[in-house]
């Protein structure tokens, strides 16, 4: 393996197009996608479908939806090793409503994600196996990640060799951000998007959120910011180069679905990254995956 993605999964239900869900009526929609979701699956297909060799280490139920989500990671060649079936609790299921501006509201349940631990992540093994990069996914969203261990993980993970990167995802557990701070001088990559960005900082300007989080000891940030681009933080001890800018979106004609894009840019960066060590170049691939995405309903390529 190349890289390891550890996180969240689910089942997804994507349904296009819903812009009001009445409470005692039914209604009908055009589309709908039934795939594999949730930020470490999408992570680790969308570095698969780049022809980078991907594990992914997660919970899924030993239920008919975990059976479906296992036969489409076997066919894009995911390497599931550590993924394990937990007897008695459901996948985690997401039904997504799209609505006429291809943005997404989620109906979620975590099911077998909330038993995902630090437990599970052996990054010696991943180095022995030839990891190079390890990247935690939907980090706010895994509670079994919230009990001040993983900073010690990260840290070994490091010490090993492996890149480490994290993103999160929009959480009622963001208003208490302080357990992540410890994981920070860890990471040489923190992700997430502005308005992640303004809840966990307080600070509403992306330049000025990313200033906090490199502060807490990340060595690169990047701040998704959707059409606007992302803005990219990062010193001199990854690629050689200290970088604060802004760096545009891909332009895309016709968005159809928004679920994903963020985690397709992650892939994008991450396979950039292990081709050529530059995280401006990283970032410019992750816009060329998100755009790709976006075109499409749902947050995995057909």
């Amino acid at each position: 393996m190349k890289a390891a993605v550890f996180g969240n999964v689910t089942l997804d239900v994507i349904c296009k197009t819903i812009d009001d869900v009445p409470r005692h009526a039914s209604l009908s929609f055009e589309q709908v996608k039934v795939a594999p979701g949730g930020c470490a699956s999408n992570v680790a297909l969308g570095l698969a479908d780049l022809g980078v060799e991907t594990a992914l280490i997660a919970h899924s139920g030993d239920d008919d939806a975990a059976f479906l989500i296992h036969r489409y990671w076997q066919r894009a060649g995911i390497d599931l090793r550590y993924v394990q079936r937990i007897a008695g609790k459901p996948t985690g299921t997401s039904v997504g409503l799209v609505d006429s501006d291809a943005q997404p509201r989620f109906i979620h349940t975590s099911g077998a994600n909330a038993t995902l631990t630090v437990d599970d992540l052996q990054p010696a093994e991943l180095a022995q196996w030839g990891a190079s990069v390890l990247h935690v996914a939907g980090f706010f969203v895994l509670p079994g990640l919230l009990d001040g261990r993983l900073p010690g993980a990260l840290a070994q993970a490091r010490r090993l060799g492996l890149f480490t990167s994290l993103d999160v995802v929009r959480s009622p557990r963001m208003q208490q951000p302080e357990v992540l701070w410890p994981c920070l001088p860890h990471l040489d990559l923190f992700l997430c998007n502005a308005v992640e960005a303004q809840i966990i900082t307080g600070r509403e300007q992306p330049e000025d959120a990313a200033a906090c989080l490199r502060s807490l000891g990340s060595r690169a940030v990047v701040v998704k910011a959707g059409e606007r681009g992302c803005w990219l933080d990062c010193d001199a001890s990854l690629d050689g180069a200290a970088r604060r800018e802004w760096l545009p979106a891909q332009p895309v004609d016709n968005v159809v679905d928004t679920t994903g894009a963020g985690d397709a840019f992650a892939a994008g960066l991450l396979a950039s990254w292990l081709a050529e060590p530059d995280l401006r170049a990283a970032c410019q691939a992750g816009h060329r995956a998100a755009a790709r995405i976006v075109q499409q309903l749902g947050a995995v390529l057909s």
